[in-house]
């Protein structure tokens, strides 16, 4: 039986930067960037920005000016992400 538990905040931040969570983060989105291309017109780019925080980070960009109004109207990236298995939930404010 665990009679004592103690989070290792820095092992825990060592992890979240490392190599293994950099790739599944980055293996993620290049999911959802492959699955929004057939969502919008030929030709239209589709961005993977990688980025670090206080973790490995990634972002989705459909760089296009008509690419926020896809989103807003059909959900482009959210049905990408989920084709990916990802769940998109609102930002509470």
């Amino acid at each position: 039986m665990l009679e004592k538990f103690e989070l290792d905040s820095a092992g825990v931040r060592e992890l979240l930067k490392g190599q293994a969570v950099r790739e599944l983060v980055d293996g993620y989105a290049q999911q959802v960037a492959d699955n929004v291309k057939p969502l919008v017109r030929p030709g239209v780019p589709i961005e993977v920005r990688r980025y670090t925080t206080d973790r490995g980070a990634a972002t989705v960009v459909v760089a296009d000016v008509r690419g926020m109004a896809w989103q807003a109207r059909d959900g482009i990236l959210t049905r990408a992400a989920a084709q990916a298995g990802l769940e998109v939930k609102a930002v509470e404010r």
